[in-house]
């Protein structure tokens, strides 16, 4: 069975080698063997998901080296390992067309395929020395992708960047993983978890769990680490996509895998609640302000990633496990199709007058969608989830009002506003259906949400006054956008507030872009 769980990555490393010594220009058929080795790949992963439906999580050892190399099947491991190679089969099919007569294509394609094997083996390692190995690994193949356009000073920059954080969260790991095999004796992650349970070793777990904390820190571009994420605009457009198969989101399910041995650290879990909701708001307050689609995505990847640390901090581990799935989903699409997005904008045409809400009807959509997730709450049962989960659900109630906001102008169309109530509706009765879906199928492999204390209510207090008056900022945009103060926050928030410069100071990027 060994075998068999890792036919996958097998087959992507094979392909690797064939595609990578292939020829420069049109490699021809070794595009077609990297795209049949991802669809071997999602082939296995969707069996190894359905047998592990009908059987108890396992790990599956190499005969001989079980404690080095083996494969966790359970529901975390099945849901990341299905998901990255989705998404990687796609992507693959979509470099072999997007690519097609560049320079070096068979290369890139290798890396891509070397990646995504490392993810693979990432998200499936049932113990410590394949999960930080692979972990290595898919920093080191992503630097090459990165660097596919050497001449590129950006790119140089962005890789720079990429290896500072990626490196400090190598030791990082590597050391917690050092900490917990010589307290506990064992690789295996499986009775690594048990033990964190049983209370095994508290001290020692608490600062294994401070050292896992801060390695996915720096691995899913948190403040102020963000920069070269937003840089890796000057790589492929299959590279952006990739980042969404279990790359950019390698740090969140780091925290997911390890859950129950962060527990033992209330205090990390409080560093990435506050770390993770700042991000997310600074991303959230970036974003309307770029002008070229893919850096918005950028941006936006930057705050969702931020919101699903912040989820990881606040103990909503099956909630972040959902929205690594949902927002991998989304964004790789968002990337692969953002070449037509400009045509599709150019050939649009606005009939009528632009519809620009009043304050009246911010404020009566605000008020509908608290009423609505009041509604949908109550009838959910939400008084059976945790506080965290319903705040951040209340969060939720932002989005909702800015898409009824929509239709509240005077001059929009009455269709308009019954279509965004239909989606205000759907967005929010979703939520609670979701969650309480992921909650099922994660109930016994990741523990339940712990009972905030003060400082969690706090957080969430916080949380809900900062998202919520962006979310009115965002919406009466439209009526003071124009004003000259606005402008000039426009201008700072464009750039960043120039945190991404500062550090391109301190690790010499400057030098690098003259190069």
């Amino acid at each position: 069975m060994w075998w068999f769980a890792n036919a996958g990555p097998a087959a992507l490393v094979a392909a690797a080698l064939i595609t990578g010594a292939g020829r420069a220009y049109r490699p021809d058929w070794t595009l077609r063997i990297a795209a049949l080795a991802a669809l071997v790949a999602l082939a296995a992963a969707v069996a190894l998901a359905g047998w592990i439906v009908v059987q108890e999580p396992k790990t599956l050892g190499l005969p001989g080296a079980e404690g080095a190399l083996a494969t966790r099947l359970d529901v975390v491991s099945m849901t990341m390992l299905v998901l990255v190679s989705f998404v990687g089969w796609v992507v693959v099919r979509f470099a072999a067309t997007y690519l097609d007569g560049e320079a070096r294509q068979g290369r890139f394609m290798a890396w891509l395929a070397v990646t995504l094997a490392s993810v693979m083996l990432l998200v499936s390692a049932g113990t410590l020395p394949q999960l930080v190995l692979a972990w290595i690994a898919v920093g080191q193949g992503l630097r090459r992708l990165l660097l596919f356009y050497p001449e590129r000073a950006a790119a140089r920059r962005a890789a720079r960047k990429k290896a500072l954080s990626g490196g400090l969260a190598d030791m990082l790991l590597i050391g917690s993983a050092l900490l917990l095999w010589q307290v506990t004796g064992t690789t295996d992650i499986a009775t690594l978890l048990e033990r964190a349970r049983a209370n095994t070793a508290p001290d020692a777990m608490a600062l294994a769990a401070w050292g896992i904390a801060l390695a996915a820190i720096f691995k899913s571009a948190q403040f102020p680490l963000h920069g070269w994420l937003t840089e890796v605009m000057e790589a492929p457009t299959p590279v952006s996509a990739l980042l969404h198969a279990g790359v950019i989101n390698a740090g969140g399910f780091l925290l997911i895998r390890f859950a129950d041995i962060l527990l033992a650290a209330p205090s990390a879990l409080a560093l990435l609640a506050v770390l993770g909701g700042f991000t997310a708001l600074f991303g959230s307050l970036v974003l309307p302000t770029q002008p070229a689609i893919k850096t918005q995505l950028a941006w936006s990847t930057v705050a969702q990633m931020g919101f699903m640390i912040m989820q990881c901090g606040l103990g909503l581990f099956s909630l972040a496990l959902l929205h690594i799935v949902a927002h991998a989903l989304y964004k790789a699409h968002a990337f692969l199709s953002s070449g037509s997005a400009v045509e599709r904008i150019a050939s649009a045409r606005r009939l009528g007058p632009v519809a620009k809400p009043d304050a009246m009807g911010i404020g009566l959509a605000m008020l509908g969608a608290a009423i609505l997730y009041g509604a949908l709450a109550i009838g959910f049962g939400a008084w059976h989830k945790p506080p965290q989960a319903v705040a951040l659900g209340a969060i939720l109630v932002f989005g909702v009002a800015y898409l009824i906001v929509q239709g509240m102008s005077p001059a929009a169309p009455r269709a308009l506003l019954q279509r965004t109530l239909g989606f205000a509706i759907l967005a929010t009765a979703s939520y609670f259906l979701l969650h309480s879906a992921a909650e099922g199928l994660t109930a016994g492999t990741l523990p339940p949400a712990p009972a905030p204390g003060p400082f969690q209510w706090a957080l969430l207090a916080v949380a809900l006054l900062a998202f919520g008056g962006i979310a009115v900022a965002q919406a009466m945009l439209p009526l003071w956008g124009n004003h000259p103060a606005a402008q000039r926050l426009r201008a700072h928030l464009s750039h960043g507030f120039y945190i991404n410069a500062l550090l391109d100071r301190l690790i010499g990027g400057r030098v690098i872009g003259k190069a």
